[in-house]
């Protein structure tokens, strides 16, 4: 298969391109790093990626930026970080991709566990990621030419745990390369609007 991987170069990424990539061929996508570059939240810089990739087989987004920070310091700029970022931008992959995804093929975006275990300091991330699994759960009953899309919702990775602790007390986290499994059978698997808890 050719999968696109927007995200590449973090922690999640870097699993799911070594796992998928053993048998696959990866068009690495990042901001700023990768073999090809795009800015999610803008329009015509997925568009041009895919003019530039061409038809792809599979597409896998481990991208997205999110606001951390108190309910009652927050504002409505902060608070649109996660929602131009992470959700629109993931949103904003699908819906021009789609368009570039050969029959039978595949989307996988990321939300994650504060989804469902909200955290302190965590509202923007916990309603950004609900809404992007209730987009998946939606666009899977709508994708044609046997089209499938789901999300995979880790818990914090240990790779990152020295980064994000404080914010996930008491929580176990999870190594990047079990993360990619989730991602490896959206791939390959034969479900889909499905939501792959990885916690």
């Amino acid at each position: 298969m050719k999968i696109l991987l927007v995200g590449a170069g973090g922690d999640v990424g870097r699993a799911i391109a070594q796992t998928l990539g053993e048998t696959h061929t990866i068009l690495a996508v990042g901001r700023t790093s990768g073999e090809y570059r795009a800015d999610l939240t803008d329009d015509a810089s997925v568009a041009a990626l895919f003019r530039e990739t061409g038809p792809v087989d599979a597409i896998v987004s481990a991208a997205g930026h999110l606001h951390f920070g108190p309910l009652a310091e927050m504002s409505a700029a902060q608070f649109n970080v996660g929602l131009q970022d992470k959700l629109l931008g993931q949103v904003r992959l699908a819906l021009i991709g789609q368009h570039y995804l050969n029959d039978g093929g595949s989307i996988t975006l990321t939300s994650g566990i504060v989804a469902e275990e909200p955290i302190a300091q965590g509202v923007n991330a916990t309603a950004v990621n609900s809404a992007i699994e209730g987009f998946v759960r939606a666009a899977a009953t709508e994708l044609r030419g046997n089209r499938r899309i789901n999300v995979v919702s880790p818990t914090v990775l240990t790779e990152s745990l020295e980064r994000f602790a404080g914010f996930f007390p008491g929580f176990e986290s999870v190594p990047a390369r079990r993360a990619a499994l989730a991602y490896q059978r959206s791939v390959e698997g034969v479900q889909t609007g499905r939501v792959f808890r990885v916690w």
